[in-house]
């Protein structure tokens, strides 16, 4: 394991308030468990009332940065109300990463919205609409926390969230309408810069969380080039707008698997003949040397976060390697000149995994906060 990082590289996890606590009554998430849509998310993996206990075991093992979500719906369950109860409960959540030795990030949307935003306003489908109320909440939680904050990723993975919500049908409001995804990916990314404007301050970072996924053609023909370059204009091109990215300070990203283009222009595994994990798709370290090559290459001068880093298994040796690869893969772009200022990995405690339940595990700790042999891998890096 290699030990020479740079100083002031970032070593931190990350998860999202309703993975580790719960869905909130009232959030768009809450009413499909309702409906019997996914699994019930219960209290999480606890955090609500265990995170100082999370926060010291993340530290001890040298992993000081930590991004959570600050819940939306938890905050203000109906429009202009906010719950006051849980602004104090949020702030000595902050308070105790803080105390522990922790630069705590927030999120403020990862995928679970209000429902009176969602529903009765539309959400992000309404541009005009849709980011006057979000942006009068970021003015909000960023003078209501932003004195314990120490960066902000205000929206989690967009481009996902806008094909997964009004295209492929798997996040509320679960529609399939192109016209819909385009018009919500449009908003939702200026919705993000709008944030990053009104949270960025000298002594708080901004960064992007956009999902990334290095795209291949297992064939060369027309069907294949044609079917690759429309994903490569939605993952890689609908966000790369300078004017937006210049509201952030770090290019940030989550990388999980990439895509193989058949032939004929269907989806397909990449590396075709990769084992895949319980998700379906192949966790292929390999892709973050392809990603990070690629920012570097498209967008000169900017710096990178890994905001995501993490496999799916219940297999604990297979995510020590993958772990151990994934910290060569960094490692080798930051010597080739690559500029990478930290690594968070995804997740610290095994939680609720959306559509999965509690059935696939992410976690470098398991729900009763053991470690496992991959935490014993960060720890190396981070503390080396």
């Amino acid at each position: 394991m290699t030990s020479d990082w740079p100083d002031g590289f970032m070593w931190g996890t990350g998860a999202s308030a309703t993975q580790v606590e719960g869905a909130p009554p009232g959030s768009d998430w809450y009413a499909w468990e309702e409906a019997g849509r996914v699994p019930r998310s219960g209290d999480g993996n606890g955090f609500a009332t265990r995170c100082a206990e999370d926060f010291a075991l993340y530290a001890a093992h040298g992993l000081t940065h930590h991004r959570l979500s600050l819940e939306w719906t938890r905050l203000e369950p109906q429009p202009g109300r906010h719950d006051h109860a849980e602004v104090e409960r949020y702030r000595s959540m902050l308070q105790a990463g803080r105390d522990a030795g922790l630069s705590v990030w927030a999120c403020l949307h990862h995928f679970v919205l209000p429902g009176w935003f969602a529903d009765d306003l539309h959400g992000f489908r309404d541009d005009k609409q849709g980011r006057l109320v979000w942006s009068r909440h970021v003015d909000w939680v960023a003078e209501t926390f932003g004195d314990l904050v120490a960066g902000w990723k205000p929206i989690n993975e967009p481009t996902f969230y806008a094909l997964g919500s009004h295209l492929l049908g798997v996040l509320p409001p679960g529609h399939k309408d192109r016209n819909e995804a385009a018009d919500v990916l449009t908003t939702i990314h200026r919705a993000g810069a709008d944030a990053a404007r009104l949270l960025r301050t000298p002594a708080t970072p901004v960064a992007t969380v956009q999902a990334l996924t290095p795209i291949f053609t297992v064939e060369d023909t027309v069907a294949a080039t044609e079917t690759a370059d429309r994903l490569d204009e939605l993952w890689w091109r609908s966000w790369a707008d300078d004017e937006q990215l210049d509201a952030y300070d770090y290019l940030g990203f989550s990388y999980y698997s990439a895509i193989g283009v058949r032939g004929d222009g269907t989806l397909g595994r990449w590396p075709v003949n990769g084992t895949p994990g319980p998700q379906g798709y192949v966790p292929w370290a390999e892709g973050f040397a392809h990603v990070l090559e690629r920012l570097a290459a498209d967008h000169p001068g900017r710096r990178l976060l890994v905001c995501e880093a993490g496999i799916g298994t219940d297999d604990d040796e297979r995510r020590k390697d993958y772990v151990e690869d994934v910290l060569g893969h960094v490692h080798d772009a930051i010597t080739g000149g690559i500029d990478v200022a930290g690594l968070f990995w995804w997740t610290g405690v095994d939680n609720y995994e959306w559509h999965q339940g509690y059935d696939v595990r992410f976690g470098l700790f398991d729900r009763d906060r053991n470690p496992s042999p991959a935490a014993d891998a960060a720890k190396a890096a981070a503390l080396s």
